[in-house]
């Protein structure tokens, strides 16, 4: 009943602009590169109330997907992993039983002993919800100077 409301209490731009444009997670640089134009067109208009509110919303995401690709932009395999776990409150145990990657091979990632294979890369993207080029230095360094 309150998505009806305050669906009712927004003016049809809004609903306009997200369906040239849906509001959801930055998926990867094309997306980010394409949320980024629309918001410098938006920043180009005098906008109403409703489109305000989606220029709010839709600059929200590109920062959020800004801030996490910066916090990897300059860290080691072993930095994003490490990240990764703390922030999502993981032990190397509880990682490699529910990524079906060994303990042995986290700690030795972690020790900075050895480096992920590209089935470990996809398996931890995926099991983190990130893009694989977090955890590939090239890729990371070539979206923090882009």
């Amino acid at each position: 009943m309150a998505v009806k409301t305050l669906a009712k209490k927004l003016p049809d731009t809004y609903f306009e602009l997200v369906q040239v444009f849906p509001l959801t997670h930055i998926r990867d640089e094309d997306h980010l590169d394409t949320a980024q134009r629309v918001i410098d067109d938006l920043l180009q208009r005098d906008l109403d109330k409703a489109e305000q509110e989606y220029l709010d919303a839709l600059t929200d995401l590109v920062e959020t997907h800004e801030d996490e690709n910066e916090l990897f932009a300059h860290a080691s395999e072993a930095g994003v992993l490490r990240e990764l776990m703390t922030s999502n409150d993981l032990s190397q145990q509880k990682l490699a039983k529910e990524s079906r990657i060994s303990q042995s091979t986290i700690s030795a990632v972690l020790n900075g002993a050895r480096s992920l294979t590209k089935n470990q890369v996809i398996a931890l993207a995926s099991y983190f919800r990130v893009a694989p080029g977090a955890f590939l230095p090239a890729v990371r360094a070539k979206t923090a100077h882009a």
